[in-house]
């Protein structure tokens, strides 16, 4: 155990946001560095359960209560050691997932949680400062090669653990780098990309090649890909977005929020001077209260919108747990994210019912009303109906699968009911060789759930190929539980 008495005497603390009026001015992350004496403090708050239902809360089962325990008692080097040995990537998890661990946390029940993410990221972020962090190129090489399509977490998680036991792993990319939505989904203000960037230059230097600006089932066939290749893992990630059927969607003015937040990333990259959509100067609404919808919410703030109005159709959450969130799940309650904290209007219970053309078809404004629950779903209520100002709206609604292109239709792999690609306890697909990770069998889920599900698969790779059993396997798909 960490502190024995830390949960009693120490508070729940968390790094300082910067002030907005600063923040705006840049895409820098927006908290302030966290004084490693206070760190070590909320890493002493650990209990150290008996049954730690942290580890239930977290896919890739962390051993977190070990390393809360070493880093307050400040051995920070082992520290790195028992959190890589469940997580290939905990920057992208420490910055990017919602901490459903902490959610479970036994210290939750009655009072606030363990600073669990805070202090995960710290000891990342220590470990590559103090050049603990170092490639780990395989012994021996197996002789096989695995084609990886996709390059998010999940994607980079199995090609990882797979290059490590000694297979030629090429990971494939549409776009021009490498990431996912990591690269390109993600603001620049969440994750800095040198956290991303650092981490693939280990993997290279672990053997796997990267292949970028390559989209396989077209520059690629799959014919191709399966003679190359003695085994291929789907990780394309559920990029098919969800849309709206309402009148004028077609309004020049109304995208998608990856048609959107693409530019501003490729802007901090270097690679254009201004982003070909851009919320400067418009009135923006946002159509989804997800994550998705903050980060075009914080993109809009930052290049200079007028005003920023984000809708959902959702009732206004609760403040606080109710009887139908029970501890340990994660509950669904009223966040404020740094985006919200930055500004703009938030409106629950509304639906869009109408997109606004001016004379040129350009988007001039929004029309919504009130909804309740009703026997039929979400009903009208009468007399609520009004129209907001847009220039510029942003689908942020969540995704609903796989897309249903060349590679899908090409390989001839079973689809399961909700339409992501099938897979039996082994991440195999109903194609002998081709396997299924992330997103793309397990449908729009979390950035922990990716990379757990990378690691799963990379074991069930490498048992088909060697018939060995040497890598961790975290979760079986049989496991679901949508997050």
């Amino acid at each position: 155990m960490a502190d024995p008495r830390g949960f009693m005497t120490t508070p729940r603390e968390n790094p300082t946001r910067r002030p907005v009026d600063l923040r705006l001015m840049d895409w820098r992350e927006v908290y302030e560095d966290f004084p490693q004496q206070k760190l070590e403090k909320q890493a002493g708050r650990c209990m150290n359960c008996g049954i730690p239902f942290c580890h239930q809360g977290c896919p890739l089962g962390n051993l977190i209560p070990e390393w809360n325990d070493l880093v307050w008692r400040g051995d920070w080097r082992e520290a790195i050691e028992r959190l890589h040995a469940t997580n290939n990537f905990p920057e992208f998890t420490g910055t990017l997932c919602p901490a459903p661990c902490e959610a479970a946390c036994v210290l939750a029940i009655n009072n606030d949680a363990v600073t669990i993410k805070q202090v995960e990221v710290e000891i990342i972020d220590r470990a590559w400062d103090e050049g603990w962090v170092s490639p780990q190129p395989a012994e021996t090489k197996t002789g096989k090669k695995v084609a990886v399509v996709g390059s998010g977490p999940a994607g980079l998680a199995t090609a990882q653990q797979l290059a490590r036991v000694g297979h030629d792993v090429v990971v494939f990319e549409r776009a021009d780098r490498i990431g996912g939505l990591m690269r390109y989904g993600i603001p620049e203000f969440k994750m800095e990309k040198k956290r991303l960037d650092r981490r693939l230059e280990q993997m290279v230097a672990e053997g796997v090649l990267f292949r970028a600006s390559v989209d396989v089932g077209t520059d690629i066939t799959v014919e191709q890909l399966r003679s190359d290749f003695d085994a291929v893992v789907l990780s394309g990630g559920a990029t098919a977005w969800r849309d709206i059927p309402a009148d004028g969607r077609d309004a020049e003015g109304v995208y998608q929020a990856m048609e959107f937040l693409p530019w501003a990333n490729h802007v901090q990259q270097g690679d254009i001077d201004a982003p070909e959509i851009t919320a400067e100067g418009k009135d923006v609404v946002i159509i989804g209260g997800g994550d998705t919808g903050a980060d075009c919410l914080g993109t809009s703030h930052r290049q200079g919108a007028r005003s920023v109005t984000q809708l959902e159709i959702m009732p206004t959450p609760p403040e606080h747990r109710t009887e139908g969130m029970p501890w340990p799940t994660y509950p669904m309650v009223y966040r404020v994210s740094s985006a919200h904290e930055e500004g703009g209007d938030r409106m629950f219970s509304v639906n869009t019912t109408e997109f606004v053309k001016d004379a040129d078809g350009k988007l001039a404004g929004i029309r919504v009303c009130e909804v309740k629950r009703g026997d039929n779903g979400f009903e009208p209520v009468s007399g609520t109906e009004q129209e907001l100002p847009a220039q510029l709206v942003l689908l942020a609604m969540g995704f609903v699968g796989p897309e249903k292109g060349a590679l899908i239709e090409g390989l001839g792999v079973d689809l399961d009911d909700r339409g992501n690609v099938s897979r039996d306890d082994d991440y195999m697909s109903s194609v002998d060789g081709v396997f299924v990770a992330g997103d793309m069998g397990r449908g729009q889920s979390l950035i922990v759930w990716a990379i757990a599900e990378g690691r799963a698969a990379a074991a069930g790779v490498d048992a088909y190929l060697t018939g060995r059993d040497v890598l961790p396997r975290p979760i079986a798909p049989t496991d679901r539980q949508l997050a």
